[in-house]
This record gives structure tokens, sequence and C-alpha cells, in this order.
């Protein structure tokens, strides 16, 4: 038990609360933000966790018997007390979170030899974080960077270059249109492949394929107050859920308008 770092503690417990092998669980929070999301799962801290109570398993950070450092320890019930401590700890309750899903109406699961194949109809680069996209025929996808000329492949975008799901952005043709209409005007989206005839939603956790490029869905590109300040408001609720999926590259190649996209 006195082997655990803080960070180990928190992804044992997390793989006990989600019933997954401890060793696949990230201890990067980054990473472990991006894994609970393919999983349709987030982490929410807990005000006054000292006096929470929860009929389910929440995690607890409580003092290490050797040292007092922070360790993480599973709690259930109502009162609640630890079921699992994998590091040995106290009983003093520092602080707590819980794990929820992200949304409790999600869609179904979809086997990967359901997921229709669809096609790219464009791409799309920004060379900085708020200027003007960009439409080509090509473009080169660097593994683990993003596509060569745009902003986040340059470590220059609104948000993080680097993190899981920040290289590649795709969104659905038929949402655009559809939310064009409704404005009468498109949207500047600054997605990088816009694609039709696949269910982007279905990909988070998968490995796809543009062309010969492999990727993996990581999770869905939530819209947010920066993208709908760019539109000048209007775009934030019709996208929610539908504004697109962020993907890792998983090796270098070049994409095409008129790729394929499938499930792999």
């Amino acid at each position: 038990m006195g082997s655990h770092t803080e960070r180990s503690s928190i992804a044992a417990c997390i793989a006990s609360v989600v019933g997954a092998p401890a060793a696949e669980v990230p201890l990067d929070e980054d990473d472990l933000r991006a894994w609970l999301a393919e999983r349709a799962l987030g982490l929410v801290p807990i005000a006054d966790a000292a006096a929470f109570a929860w009929p389910g398993p929440w995690i607890a950070r409580r003092p290490a018997r050797a040292g007092g450092e922070p360790r993480a320890v599973v709690m259930f019930g109502v009162p609640s007390g630890p079921i699992w401590d994998p590091a040995g700890t106290t009983e003093e309750v520092l602080d707590g979170m819980l794990v929820a899903p992200l949304d409790l109406a999600t869609w179904p699961p979809v086997f990967a030899g359901e997921i229709s194949d669809g096609t790219v109809e464009a791409l799309v680069i920004a060379p900085s974080a708020t200027g003007p996209v960009v439409r080509v025929d090509a473009a080169l996808a660097r593994a683990g960077r993003g596509l060569e000329g745009d902003r986040y492949a340059a470590g220059a975008g609104t948000f993080a270059s680097g993190r899981p799901g920040s290289a590649l952005t795709l969104i659905d043709a038929a949402v655009l249109e559809e939310l064009a209409a409704l404005r009468g005007a498109p949207i500047d989206h600054r997605r990088n492949v816009v694609v039709r005839g696949t269910p982007l939603n279905a990909l988070v956790g998968r490995t796809f394929s543009i062309g010969a490029v492999a990727c993996r869905g990581r999770r869905l590109c939530e819209p947010c107050a920066h993208l709908d300040r760019l539109n000048d408001g209007g775009v934030l609720r019709p996208l929610v859920h539908r504004g697109g999926l962020r993907a890792d590259i998983l090796g270098d190649g070049t994409l095409h308008v008129g790729d394929p996209v499938r499930a792999t």
C-alpha cells in the first residue's frame, strides 16, 4: 500500500468505481480526463466532502498513515465509509470527487460494423487562433500534432495543443447545413474535417481512418462560448452534442477532400 502516489491511488480508485483494470487508467490529469470522456464520464468535485453521503461509490482524499500525504480511497453509503483504501489512510477527509456521467440521456452504443462510412467534404485550417479559416484540397496530418498549417499543429490555438483529442476536429456536414438554414448564413465552425455520412458521435473511443490516415476518436467536440462569440451568438445550444468529434492522429499521412471515413 505504501508504494502508491496520490495520482496512482486516484487512478486505482477510479478503476474500482468504473470496473476497469487499474493499468488502463492514466495517471496524467489531461489523459485521465480524455479517458473518462471516452466513456461519457467526468470527475465532479464534492463540496463539504467530510459531510458527504451517497448511496454509491465516490472518491475521497485522506492523509496517508505513512507520511500524511493525500491519497485516494473509495467511499460508499449513507453515511459513507471506506470500501477500498489502496494506500492506507487516516479517517480525515480532505476533499472528494464523484465519477459522474456527462449526460444522463446518452446515445446507445453502436458496433463498429454498424457505423456507416462517410466522405470528407471539406478540409479547413486556420493559421491563427481567431484568424480566418482556409479551405484546402489536401492537408498533411502529423501524428500527435495536427494538420500542417493549422494553429493547433503550431501550438497557437485558443486551447492547449498536445492534449488527447487536440490534433484533429471533425464535424457533420448535415449539421452545418441545418444550422446555416436556420441562421440564413453559414457558421464559422472552425473544425478541420467536414464529413458526410458517418455518425461522428459513434466514433468516440474508437479507431477510424480518413483515407490512409489512422485516427482515434477521443471525445465530442462540444461547442463553447468562444465559438459562440465568433459567430455573434446563437450556435451554442443548437450544437450541443452535435458539435463534432475531437480525435488523435495516429500516423503521418495526407488527407484529401473525397477521402472515405471508416470505423476500424
